[in-house]
């Protein structure tokens, strides 16, 4: 699933190609929405909330779109050739200049942009909102330490937390912060969790390449993240992957067992170290 960076940049180039123009098309591939025209609309703007993506309408509409682990906008100009198959598509949005195309979205909906709040006013403050200051940093230290039983993994993957973390932060989160995906919340400092995700996030906000090291080569971006049996950077100890949750909500984790010792007992942490694929 894309990290809330992606999902915030896709918004960002959706906003700077649609917004302020009127569409010439607005196709919506969806049993419950084909019969929409969008056609003749202009669009106020494009926003992500989240890894939610709203783009808004004149007509006091939003087209709400999640992009789960398959989905993707694409921009393409006038009669360029699609760059996915056409059977993918679930959305075409375009003007005189431009056409964004949906591919493979998930959750299509259209909504009163007024209550674009009943699909994400359960999300915890949004780490890479417009309006992000020290109310939203407080509430999301607030929702982290609710819970300090539960796994700091666990936790930063909560959208009810915090909006924008994914697997990749997650795993290079709690690198950096020198403890395991399996640490107890309350063995963690919720102030400098929440400073460390937002940073992160906002680095690599406005660029499709997400680094965690400072480096943008394809090897060296990230500390622990799909790096199992490879030297940690920092103490030369094999890197291990592990499982954090159970069942569906189950994720394949890395980490480095002597920069980041797991609690004993830990459920997943001792899996087999072994070369990425």
């Amino acid at each position: 699933m894309p990290e809330g960076d992606t999902v915030f940049l896709t918004g960002r180039r959706l906003d700077a190609a649609l917004a302020g123009r009127v569409l010439v098309r607005g196709e919506l591939r969806h049993p419950a929405l084909s019969a929409v025209d969008l056609a003749g609309r202009a669009v106020v703007g494009a926003d992500s909330v989240g890894k939610h993506l709203f783009v808004r309408f004149d007509d006091g509409r939003s087209l709400h779109s999640h992009l789960r682990m398959d989905g993707s906008w694409r921009l393409h100009g006038p009669g360029e050739r699609w760059r996915r198959p056409a059977h993918e598509v679930r959305a075409v949005l375009a003007n005189q200049d431009r056409v964004a195309v949906g591919f493979l979205l998930h959750d299509l909906a259209l909504l009163p942009t007024g209550e674009e709040s009943s699909l994400v006013g359960h999300l915890g403050p949004d780490l890479l909102g417009r309006t992000w200051g020290e109310a939203d940093r407080r509430e999301a230290e607030r929702r982290l330490a609710a819970h300090p039983g539960r796994a700091v993994g666990e936790a930063l993957l909560d959208q009810r937390v915090m909006a924008g973390v994914g697997n990749l932060y997650q795993c290079e989160i709690c690198f950096l912060l020198r403890v395991s995906p399996w640490t107890r919340v309350a063995d963690v400092d919720p102030a400098a969790t929440v400073d460390l995700a937002r940073r992160l996030l906002a680095a690599n906000a406005w660029r499709w390449e997400q680094s965690t090291t400072g480096s943008l080569r394809r090897d060296q971006r990230h500390w622990v993240y799909r790096r199992a049996g490879l030297a940690c950077a920092r103490c030369g100890t094999a890197i291990r992957r592990g499982t954090l949750g159970v069942g569906v909500q189950a994720r394949t984790v890395y980490h480095c067992p002597r920069c980041q010792p797991a609690p004993e007992g830990a459920p997943g942490h001792s899996a087999p170290a072994g070369a990425e694929g």
